[in-house]
């Protein structure tokens, strides 16, 4: 399947790209790409904006998405538990061994999967450099001999970075293949989707947008701001994150790991397609990814308590969180997905048949780094179009 090298925009979605074109009017705002398909058919593949200073964003340009990958990850998972290879209620331990050290031999996959295995904090993990926690292997056995933070028993605790870890190895041990292997065999080829890179190749490392700005904590240098936060009651957000993250994660040689909470690098377009099968309840151009049944389990919400990492209740599905479309909150919310640090991410919304992937390499807005509202006013805007058209 080729990269199209034409924007395309269905006449029903106008306002939508209009939207979207409103984000990157000067090169300071950076660039991105937004891809909508409905009921199955692609409605919007659009870019603008710049991939670096000086260079526009084309139709090739991918960009780091962070914690959108976590999505990708968990679909992976579902694969496995609707053909009996793990099960949501089984130890982890199980398929994995070493997982069992520290008292965690009860932590279940759907423990995992909702971010209540207690295993938040890097921070500290690894002794030494950074650059150590490049090494995918090290952070996965720490992470398996690491004592759970006892909160999990309570509510769920954010696993920013070491969900992917988690996630990569659970689909390791299983399969007894590569999770970059499952993810390219399982997914990318079968769907077309193939910008679904977790260690992206060496030849298409020309196509990645450059991050920026300089990733910063309360408006001052991370690791200073995350300590301050260390003294609040954000202190376990502070840990999600090891010493030197903002260096790590301009550093090229994060694109030689496998770290699926954080490095995943996307298209737009093939995040739509991946969505496009959820919201077409598993199935996509012909292909089938997973059945109706497991789309529903995977959207149905396990835990809705204040998460001890990021100090608010979020609605946490089996690897996915719900995606409010409205501020009211009486209103049902029918689509789930991942979002990603900075405002990249992608949902699917099998009520209206909406899927919708947003990749960026500005990171926030003016006033924070950490995201901002531009994919909520994106999905929506696209959510309102979807259900004018169904209605």
């Amino acid at each position: 399947m080729g990269v199209s090298t034409t924007q395309s925009v269905d006449r029903r979605f106008v306002s939508l790209v209009t939207m979207f074109d409103s984000l990157f009017r000067t090169p300071s705002h950076g660039g991105g790409a937004l891809c909508v398909y409905l009921h199955g058919e692609p409605v919007v593949d659009v870019w603008a904006g710049y991939a670096s200073p000086g260079v526009r964003w084309d139709a090739e340009t991918v960009a780091l998405a962070f914690s959108t990958g976590k999505g990708v990850a968990a679909t992976v998972i579902h694969q496995l538990a609707e053909r009996g290879q793990l099960h949501y209620d089984t130890p982890v331990a199980e398929y994995w061994p070493e997982f069992a050290a520290a008292g965690k031999a009860r932590i279940t996959v759907r423990d995992v999967l909702t971010h209540r295995a207690g295993l938040h904090r890097l921070r500290g993990l690894l002794a030494g450099p950074a650059d150590r926690f490049l090494d995918d292997a090290a952070v996965t056995e720490a992470l398996a001999a690491a004592a759970p933070d006892p909160r999990h028993r309570v509510t769920s605790g954010y696993h920013g970075i070491s969900f992917g870890h988690l996630a990569a190895e659970l689909v390791r041990r299983v399969t007894g293949r590569e999770f970059t292997e499952v993810v390219r065999t399982e997914l990318a080829e079968p769907l077309g989707a193939h910008e679904l890179w977790f260690r992206v190749p060496v030849e298409e490392r020309h196509r990645i947008a450059t991050t920026f700005p300089r990733l910063r904590a309360a408006g001052m240098d991370w690791d200073r701001g995350s300590d301050l936060l260390g003294r609040t009651r954000f202190a376990a957000a502070a840990e999600t994150t090891p010493r030197g993250f903002a260096d790590l994660i301009v550093d090229p040689r994060i694109h030689d790991s496998v770290m699926p909470g954080v490095n995943g690098v996307f298209s737009a377009r093939s995040l739509a397609r991946l969505y496009a099968a959820i919201a077409g309840k598993g199935e996509l151009d012909g292909t089938r990814i997973l059945a109706p049944d497991t789309i529903r389990r995977m959207a149905t919400r396990q835990v809705f308590t204040p998460d001890y990492v990021l100090a608010f209740r979020i609605p946490w599905a089996l690897g996915f969180h719900g995606v409010p479309m409205k501020p009211s909150k009486a209103d049902p919310i029918s689509a789930f997905g991942h979002f990603g640090l900075g405002g990249s991410g992608a949902f699917a919304d099998p009520d209206t048949g909406l899927s919708l992937a947003f990749v960026t390499n500005r990171l926030g807005g003016k006033l924070t780094p950490l995201g901002d509202a531009r994919l909520t006013r994106l999905g929506t805007r696209a959510h309102n179009i979807a259900k004018a058209i169904g209605s």
